[in-house]
């Protein structure tokens, strides 16, 4: 069998945060000290009914790794490494999907955020030697004038070589928000020139499908598996030549087929679809881009001859240039030109049956439980593997009363105290209850002025505005004057 890395396609779906490594994201929750959810420290794929309550959880978990994007640099090496990745797998062109908004915050607005990304991808693809181009995506759980405006600031970026905006999205939860009201938003990136990518037919069925393609007027449709289950709407997307983004691992993994074997990829190719596969998310569903293509080989049985037919879809389906599409194409009757006995053995077995390398149990327990001086931001001590290894440059880890003494001076819980200075802590609250002067260690009877401004508690506090009566009687003649009805209000 011809090896499906040297494979050369196209990559159309893939977010940006799931895009992450888990080495990467175990790294990043290290460095801000954020306790991942176990969930996510798994070696095995993300399985959640698809319901609401197992959506929650998909979204929960995809929200935990976002946090630990918190800077410029993070974002930086997310697609750098995506790049990469994707190179090795044969992907001669990235279109990853990124929602502005939600790092917007610590990069100074959405304009910063689509601009840092473009330059990302731009330096990737000169690094890495593919193409990576970025689809700007709405939310459904935001209201359709952000979509409007998202769409505004894609239009500024638009383009087909490498680090530009080539489609606008909609993604999130399918259930949610009205289709209809975001169709302004993806006329104005229409106008544009951009690619209409939204999601669609992977939580809901035809219904929804026929719903977002008389709506949003899609170029490709994110999933869109659904629409296998009404043949009249799959051959009118045939027709409309709207390409299909099919994530096996995905709808597998988010419940809405119990088994690869029960995504309808046959029937989707057999009715003549534009059939691109991708990897969605995966961080959280373990199995990046070749496996889909493995997937498609070793569980649906397609030939190598089916596999290049789905990999030149990929390429046509894109947003590159003509010149690239017409190298990737080359590429692709290169690949099936070439003797199977050349390209070595590769694993046969299909990629659910895999064995996949787990992380290290040591920094899984970190990730997971960090501890209490981690999460207060002091280095931690030789701890649980120094205790289970006496032959460690640290010893074992002392317990009890052979720790010793606590030095003078010293802080922090665990270390034992000096004798002479017990219960100084407890003498020190019950004469701040008697005497607050004298507790700080002022002089004896001494108290702060209410009115004035000082410490009190150990907080930085302002005086308290003296309490207003709507009983007594204000302003000329008792009446209750607007400078008194402001300052009740205040």
């Amino acid at each position: 069998m011809r090896d499906l890395a040297a494979l050369p396609k196209a990559h159309l779906h893939l977010h940006f945060t799931g895009s992450m490594r888990p080495s990467t994201l175990l790294d990043l929750a290290e460095r801000y000290r954020v306790r991942l959810p176990p969930a996510l420290l798994d070696a095995d794929p993300l399985r959640v009914p698809s319901t609401e309550r197992g959506w929650f959880r998909f979204q929960r978990l995809y929200d935990a790794a976002r946090a630990c994007v918190r800077s410029g640099d993070d974002m930086r090496r997310i697609v750098d490494e995506a790049a990469e990745d994707d190179a090795a797998e044969g992907s001669g062109r990235l279109e990853i999907q990124v929602d502005p908004t939600s790092y917007a915050p610590f990069l100074g607005g959405i304009t910063p955020a689509v601009e840092l990304v473009l330059d990302a991808a731009r330096e990737a693809s000169a690094r890495h030697g593919l193409e990576v181009a970025v689809v700007v995506a709405a939310s459904r759980l935001k209201h359709p004038l952000d979509a409007r405006t998202l769409a505004r600031l894609a239009t500024r970026y638009a383009g087909d070589r490498p680090g530009q905006v080539v489609g606008f999205g909609l993604s999130n939860d399918e259930r949610r928000g009205d289709t209809q009201e975001f169709a302004h938003a993806f006329r104005i990136a229409a106008r544009a020139g951009l690619a209409s990518v939204p999601h669609g037919g992977e939580l809901l069925g035809p219904a929804h499908v026929s719903e977002v393609v008389g709506a949003l007027r899609p170029d490709r449709l994110g999933h869109g598996v659904r629409s296998a289950e009404d043949p009249a709407l799959l051959a009118g997307l045939v027709e409309a030549g709207v390409a299909l983004e099919v994530c096996p691992a995905s709808n597998v993994s988010l419940g809405v087929y119990e088994d690869l074997g029960d995504v309808p990829l046959p029937s989707l190719v057999a009715a003549g679809a534009t059939v691109a596969l991708g990897a969605d998310d995966p961080l959280l569903f373990r199995s990046r881009l070749v496996d889909q293509y493995e997937t498609a080989r070793h569980v649906h049985g397609f030939d190598d001859d089916a596999l290049a037919d789905l990999a030149r879809a990929s390429v046509r389906a894109s947003r590159a240039s003509g010149a690239t599409k017409r190298r990737l194409l080359a590429g692709v009757d290169t690949w099936l030109a070439q003797d199977p006995a050349d390209e070595g053995t590769p694993d046969e077995r299909p990629p659910a049956t895999r064995d996949r390398p787990r992380l290290p149990d040591t920094a899984v327990r970190a990730a997971a439980t960090p501890g209490r001086r981690a999460r207060r931001g002091r280095a931690p001590r030789a701890g649980r593997q120094a205790a289970a290894d006496p032959g460690s440059r640290h010893g074992p880890r002392p317990r009890g009363r052979d720790r010793g003494p606590r030095l003078p001076g010293a802080r922090g819980r665990g270390r034992r105290r000096d004798p002479a200075t017990r219960g100084d802590g407890r003498r020190r609250r019950r004469a701040r209850r008697h005497d607050p002067g004298a507790a700080r260690g002022g002089r004896p009877g001494r108290r702060r002025a209410r009115g004035g401004a000082g410490r009190r508690g150990g907080r930085r506090h302002r005086p308290r505005r003296p309490a207003l009566s709507l009983t007594r009687p204000r302003g000329p003649g008792g009446a209750w004057t607007s400078r008194d009805a402001a300052a009740h209000v205040l």
